[in-house]
């Protein structure tokens, strides 16, 4: 069996491009109230995962670079998610995976990307689904 079951589609998933702004990026966190999201490229590969940390970390970098110590809106603006995200951070996993595969990776992180075999992003695994999987399988001892 496979985590297609597990799979919250694309289609029901927030994400941004990597050609979105830091002030996007930043937007729909603080809206969302998400600590990370899955960013993809324009044809729908999945490229990396982007999170509070590596927003903060960037514009605290940044504005240590300016006589002001600051940075603008405006700045925010001119900056895109592809310079800030990490495309080793928070690896995707085939659909084809099984669900006792994920239970490690669920450790790291709250969701896990999931990728078809050509690598498009098709949505995300979340570790409550994945515990609750484990949780109430009767034929396996947890």
């Amino acid at each position: 069996m496979n985590i297609a079951f597990l799979l919250h589609p694309k289609a029901t998933v927030d994400f941004l491009y990597e050609d979105n702004t830091l002030r996007q990026g930043v937007e729909k966190l603080r809206v969302n109230g998400y600590s990370a999201i899955p960013v993809i490229s324009r044809d729908g590969r999945y490229v990396s995962t982007i999170s509070q940390g590596d927003f903060l970390w960037y514009m605290l970098n940044a504005a240590g670079e300016k006589p002001d110590h600051s940075i603008s809106i405006y700045d925010m603006e001119k900056i895109l998610v592809k310079d800030i995200a990490h495309a080793d951070k928070n690896p995707p996993c085939l659909i084809t995976a099984e669900p006792e595969d994920l239970v490690f990776r669920a450790m790291e992180q709250n969701f896990i990307p999931v990728v078809d075999d050509w690598g498009s992003f098709i949505g995300i695994v979340t570790r409550r689904d994945i515990l609750k999987y484990l949780a109430t399988s009767s034929d396996r001892e947890i």
